[in-house]
């Protein structure tokens, strides 16, 4: 049996078994961030859904508004006056085919893709790469555009792309521990409202099923459903 060390014993004995209001439970994730790097906040959210069938599968995207905290690096395959558009509007890289074949050798010095429609065709032999690492262009998150400015200016500013998972389940990083309580909230706010409006057709009766937020090395404090969703915080 692991070894329980006295750090994670200190804090789990800090979170009570029932559901926290928004503001306490945020403030209890700050003060049991106590890892010696600064941890990021992350919300999971259990649905009713069954992400086998078509019209119960989430994905989508949102704009945190006060940023994920984490300094984003966009490459972007284009060509033509998009090149220079791309780098002007922020991306550390853009390019056609010589991007497309540092990425084929492994050369992977970004965290964000972003592909223009007319380069599509060309990409499709990233996939094998790219997939696993969730760096693979698709319209649904965004990352296929033509408004390359727009598209780099919103993820640097915090847009993330979320999914439900096999078990309908939402894991999304909401900042970092270091947020002051009420820049988390806004950001978790954000991330409860575009999931209840991008609520799949498919899903039926009761969609939230638990909503837990955590640091990544601290303990699962859970959230008031109804509450959260009411604007109750406190």
């Amino acid at each position: 049996m692991a070894k329980i060390s006295q750090r994670t014993k200190k804090i789990h004995e800090k979170i009570e078994s029932k559901a926290y209001k928004a503001r306490e439970a945020l403030s209890l994730l700050k003060e049991t961030a106590t890892a010696k790097f600064v941890e990021t906040a992350e919300a999971h959210i259990n649905l009713r859904l069954d992400t086998k069938y078509a019209d119960q599968q989430l994905r989508t995207t949102v704009i945190l508004p006060k940023g994920t905290g984490k300094k984003i690096r966009i490459a972007v395959i284009t060509q033509g006056d998009k090149v220079s558009e791309s780098i002007n509007a922020g991306a550390e890289t853009a390019g056609s085919e010589e991007l497309i074949q540092d990425i084929l050798k492994g050369v992977i010095n970004f965290d964000k893709l972003i592909a223009t429609p007319d380069m599509m065709p060309s990409i499709a032999k990233l996939g094998k790469i790219l997939g696993p690492r969730g760096l693979m262009p698709s319209p649904k998150s965004g990352t296929v555009t033509s408004d390359v400015k727009s598209a780099i200016e919103e993820f640097k500013k915090g847009k993330l792309e979320y999914r439900a998972d096999k078990s309908g389940i939402v894991h999304v990083p909401f900042g970092k521990a270091s947020f002051s309580v009420e820049d988390l909230l806004a950001n978790l706010e954000a991330i409860q409202e575009s999931v209840d409006k991008n609520r799949p057709s498919g899903a039926k009766g009761r969609y939230w099923k638990s909503f837990y937020i955590c640091t990544t090395m601290g303990p699962s404090i859970i959230l008031d459903i109804t509450s959260f969703r009411d604007k109750v915080f406190v």
